[in-house]
């Protein structure tokens, strides 16, 4: 299933999205997506919608270089274990909304990434039951003031500015995060591209790691870590993520005014 979240003329909505590309449909799902969903009987054509981000988290969980190859290009070895952080929810922002380069920074970076979807509460959860809790994954772009990531020794603000967590373009619950293709393009030149086979710690690994540290509610997202090829982008560019069985994520890019 595809869970998504709109903008329609009746308000804003989880739904579920049906139907062939370009002609998909999206229905109302009842209150919220978890669980087993209830419809509420009324759909609009996707097209006549807006997509909004697909989940609103209350926590953002991170991983750092988990790809040996990013890690290289920052510098460094590759951690032995997972390396953690978090983004505010305020850093949220869904398909098409500009990302904002801070006045205090001289370089914004893309990073493409695989997004988990929190599907229960739950905590010290076991790698090989991961994918119980798990609602589903979408397409993530953990933005980064490299400049600032730099000169704090830590990665809070760096990572932390409004607009500087794209999510979407909508949930995907029925993937095989084993072995997919990640895809990052900066006006259509392809930036990054790996797969998620390459991850140092796979998805079960890190919802072990961080459960083990923090309860995971609903709708909390996790970044899986991103390969390598990361770069800056400029107002007036645009920047695509492209994850294999889920879609594509686009935003422009602009200065903050």
């Amino acid at each position: 299933m595809r869970l998504g979240r709109i903008a329609s003329p009746d308000g804003v909505a989880f739904v579920s999205i049906e139907g062939e590309d370009g002609a998909e449909t999206a229905r109302e799902i009842a209150e919220h997506p978890f669980g087993t969903p209830t419809f509420t009987g009324r759909s609009w054509p996707l097209a006549d919608t807006r997509l909004l981000a697909p989940i609103l988290a209350s926590k953002v969980i991170c991983i750092g270089k988990n790809y040996a190859a990013h890690a290289a290009e920052m510098g460094g070895e590759a951690p032995e274990n997972p390396v953690i952080f978090i983004k505010p929810n305020t850093s949220i922002i869904g398909p098409q909304v500009p990302i904002l380069r801070p006045k205090s920074s001289d370089r914004v970076d893309y990073e493409g990434e695989l997004a988990i979807v929190i599907g229960r509460p739950c905590r010290d959860v076991k790698a090989s039951a991961a994918k119980d809790v798990i609602l589903g994954y979408t397409v993530g772009n953990d933005v980064t003031a490299r400049d600032q990531q730099k000169a704090d020794g830590q990665w809070t603000r760096g990572k932390g500015h409004d607009t500087f967590c794209p999510l979407g373009p909508w949930i995907e619950t029925e993937l095989d995060p084993s072995d997919l293709e990640i895809r990052t393009e900066l006006d259509g030149e392809v930036k990054q591209r790996s797969r998620t086979s390459l991850l140092l710690h796979d998805v079960g690994e890190i919802v072990e790691w961080i459960s083990a540290v923090m309860t995971l509610l609903p709708g909390d997202v996790i970044l899986t870590g991103t390969p390598e090829g990361i770069g800056p982008m400029n107002a007036g560019q645009k920047v695509s993520v492209t994850i294999e069985g889920i879609g594509t994520l686009t935003n422009p890019v602009a200065d903050r005014g």
